[in-house]
């Protein structure tokens, strides 16, 4: 039997700005309600940020300040949380922003995704490193469900280039096995598998991401880049990967079509 899924660990970073930001509130004698007015946000998403769920932005922060009279104490504190001008916290609060989520979309251009993953292709492309290949294994068991703990798992919407599947990542074995295991799992009720074709441009060719929608529609974004990866719900940022996936789903294959395309690559090129 699988591992019994367990909530991730809370971001010490969130949890500590969060239950400044709601002292500061009560000794003023402020409602969340007035705060979610102010900042044209709802009452649930005002709870995630003080109970330490979902990460503040720099404007939210500024508005909060001033309503509260705070003369910066609170900007300060978002700015000591927000080392090397990255949104609070980076790439550690991922793990559980990916659990909690509703829905995840992910696009990859050059290799198949980390929760889609076979164990023998996770260790190739970890350079087989075993305990970060069974790391990225245990994420995997947020896509079952539903489970006696109560968790649903979230939709999950890959959209993988084709280059991706002609990749080698390990033995030719390695490879077969994978892309069969994609087609296995694209037949889950909340797994869809599309296939952007390759030609042409367009905005996929500047970086693989994933989109997290939360229980309150909030969603945050995942942004692979050559130095770190990146974390943020900033607004423009999030109109920028919508874009980026309207452009790819333009070019992608039906969930149908895309088995096929997948079958034919596996009998083509891996078999």
């Amino acid at each position: 039997m699988p591992p019994r899924r367990q909530r991730p660990r809370e971001s010490p970073a969130l949890v500590a700005f969060g239950r400044q930001m709601r002292r500061m509130r009560e000794a003023k004698g402020v409602k969340q309600d007035a705060i979610a007015q102010l900042t044209t946000m709802s009452g649930a998403q005002i709870s995630r940020i003080e109970n330490g769920k979902r990460r503040a932005t720099r404007s939210f922060v500024e508005i909060v300040d001033d309503h509260l009279d705070a003369g910066g104490a609170l900007i300060n504190l978002w700015e000591d949380l927000n080392k090397d001008g990255h949104p609070v916290p980076i790439w550690f609060d991922w793990p559980k922003i990916e659990a909690d989520a509703t829905m995840l979309i992910t696009y990859q251009h050059s290799v198949i995704p980390g929760l889609i993953q076979t164990p023998a292709y996770a260790l190739a492309i970890l350079q087989g490193n075993q305990s970060a290949a069974d790391a990225r294994i245990g994420r995997q068991e947020i896509l079952r469900g539903p489970r006696e703990d109560g968790f649903s798992p979230p939709i999950y919407v890959i959209l993988i280039d084709e280059q991706a599947l002609y990749r080698q990542v390990g033995t030719s074995e390695t490879m077969k096995e994978q892309l069969e295991h994609l087609r296995h799992m694209s037949m889950s009720p909340n797994i869809t598998v599309q296939v952007v074709l390759g030609s042409g441009e367009h905005d996929g060719n500047m970086g693989a991401f994933v989109v997290a929608t939360m229980e309150d529609r909030s969603e945050v974004a995942y942004i692979e880049t050559a130095v770190r990866p990146i974390t943020t719900d900033a607004p423009a940022d999030l109109s920028t990967v919508a874009r980026t996936l309207v452009s790819l789903r333009s070019r992608a294959l039906t969930d149908e079509m895309s088995r096929d395309f997948i079958g034919k690559v596996v009998r083509e090129r891996w078999t």
